[in-house]
């Protein structure tokens, strides 16, 4: 369903005005930046695929390289006007290795690791916001970030995932994934096509770095208050890509035992809602 450009205005304008209600909450946090005392913490900012990794799945209309390399110079700009020390894996159109990111991340010892990427799936309706983490100590930082982004914008809380993504598992340093909506879906599509959408969810990300600190599992209430944002629960999807692999390798097994009939039909698990990220980001 195409959203016509005077309905896209109203709905992030309204959005923006809804955001009024909530600015005692969320005012603090913001507030409580660690910039203001010590050596300024570094910030190394990951634009997800580019160069011929167009990312997204075949014939997705929206190339994810440029949503994501959009977002992340906007969030280069907000962060470095809060006094953080920003360093970009890449800042232009280029294809740079896995190995490479995580290195450049951990160069930096007093550093954060954002990597931003958007979804993509076969079903259009599929939809929403997702942050992954990896290690115990990232958990802080994804919770800030997918609350103030998760919460920012007009699309489903699809919830904080733990999952060994190699970007994750590599790195030193805190490190969070954020996946800004489905690209594949008619309306998260337009969204990010705008530029107010992207310049909107960089601020929302830089807002959950400045609050990173501000975590706690204690607090009673499931919103951000003067003195601390909530630790959000998530689901651990640690095992999902090694039971991938093993159906993998069962069916190849079973395949070769009967490589003497004729072919049948193959019956496989079916896909997943989203493609989430290109599987070479497990490796």
């Amino acid at each position: 369903m195409k959203i016509k450009l005077w309905q896209l205005h109203l709905i992030i304008v309204g959005f923006s005005v809804a955001n009024v209600a909530c600015t005692a909450s969320r005012a603090a946090p913001m507030s409580r930046d660690p910039q203001v005392t010590g050596s300024p913490t570094t910030v190394v900012i990951d634009a997800g695929h580019g160069g011929f990794d167009r990312g997204g799945i075949p014939g997705q209309r929206i190339p994810e390289k440029e949503m994501t390399l959009d977002v992340a110079q906007r969030l280069k700009t907000v962060l470095a006007a809060s006094g953080y020390n920003v360093v970009m894996t890449r800042d232009s159109d280029v294809f740079v290795p896995l190995p490479t990111r995580v290195a450049i991340a951990n160069s930096y010892p007093n550093a954060i690791f954002v990597c931003i990427h958007f979804n993509s799936a076969k079903r259009m309706g599929a939809e929403g916001i997702e942050t992954y983490f990896y290690g115990r100590d990232s958990l802080p930082l994804a919770s800030a970030v997918h609350y103030f982004v998760a919460g920012g914008a007009p699309s489903p809380n699809r919830g904080v995932r733990r999952r060994g993504y190699y970007v994750l598992r590599k790195t030193k340093v805190p490190a969070v994934l954020v996946e800004c909506g489905f690209l594949t879906n008619p309306t998260e599509g337009e969204y990010a096509q705008t530029a107010s959408y992207r310049q909107k969810l960089a601020e929302e990300i830089a807002t959950g770095v400045r609050a990173r600190n501000s975590v706690t599992a204690s607090s009673s209430s499931p919103v951000a208050t003067a003195d601390s944002v909530p630790l959000q629960s998530y689901i651990d999807q640690t095992k999902t890509s090694n039971s991938e692999r093993s159906h993998s390798r069962h069916s190849r097994k079973k395949k070769s035992r009967s490589s003497s009939t004729k072919k049948k039909s193959s019956s496989h698990a079916p896909e997943p809602e989203a493609s989430l990220i290109s599987s070479h980001w497990e490796v």
